[in-house]
């Protein structure tokens, strides 16, 4: 079941230990995602991206504001429900591949055959089933990703949260893992947050797109992309397509020569 996400008057500052320039990241984000939705946020680089996520996850404490899933406040640690992905390879390259899916399981404790037809649905679900005795370094590193996605994929999050997942990847492996991301989000039903510098991939799986400002980061604009929900990278060749990576950048260029002071 998906969940619903709600940020109001977020704002952080990170605060110097040594006497020096307290720095004010995000101020003012105000944002609800409805349940199932995917949402992707864009800014120049250290507008507080990385930040919002964190906080959205429970791993930063926000300044001010309260961050509200599913009913019941984010107070300072990863809520139930809530899946990451991020852009560093998290594989523990002592386990196959196998045993990286099925770690978040037996951690919770969760019983031999329940793991074993998770773990064994989330390979297949990603195309993995072959190289389920392998080792990380055996891998490519799209596959190392698919490995993360599956790892995330089995603890049936609500929400999943992902900040640059395929941030190291070429293009073309970029659209591939973005046609499998949409397949994970339609198949699961989860609200999705996705943090980004890539404006073709925000362009191409968002329902919505958020942009955000030279820091401290707020909200500047938000975009309806208007693709169907059973989409895929052709999307690339639709004409409204240009016009909305035209738009983005538009405001990000904007924003991204004031963070220079340009």
């Amino acid at each position: 079941m998906a969940a619903e996400l709600e940020l109001s008057g977020v704002s952080h500052t990170f605060v110097s230990e040594n006497g020096g320039t307290s720095v004010r990241a995000l101020d003012g984000i105000d944002l609800r995602l409805a349940p199932g939705e995917f949402f992707s946020v864009i800014g120049p680089s250290g507008c507080g991206k990385s930040t919002l996520l964190e906080i959205v996850a429970g791993l930063t404490r926000a300044s001010e504001g309260r961050v509200v899933f599913d009913g019941r406040e984010v107070a300072g640690e990863v809520p139930d429900g809530v899946g990451m992905v991020f852009q560093e390879d998290a594989s523990f390259p002592w386990l196959t591949v196998w045993d990286n899916v099925a770690f978040g399981l037996r951690r919770r404790g969760t019983g031999a055959a329940e793991i074993r037809r998770r773990v064994d649905y989330a390979l297949r679900f990603v195309g993995l089933a072959d190289f389920a005795r392998h080792h990380p370094r055996q891998l490519s590193g799209g596959m190392r990703q698919r490995v993360c996605i599956a790892r995330t994929l089995v603890l049936e999050p609500r929400l999943i949260l992902l900040d640059e997942p395929f941030g190291a990847l070429d293009q073309q492996t970029r659209l591939v893992m973005g046609e499998e991301l949409l397949r994970l989000w339609r198949e699961t039903g989860a609200t999705v947050l996705l943090i980004t510098h890539s404006l073709d991939e925000a362009a191409m799986l968002s329902e919505r797109i958020g942009v955000m400002s030279a820091r401290p980061g707020r909200f500047i604009a938000t975009l309806s992309t208007g693709w169907p929900r059973e989409r895929d990278s052709q999307v690339v060749n639709d004409p409204r397509f240009g016009a909305l990576t035209g738009e983005m950048w538009t405001y990000l260029r904007a924003e991204s020569l004031r963070s220079i002071g340009a």
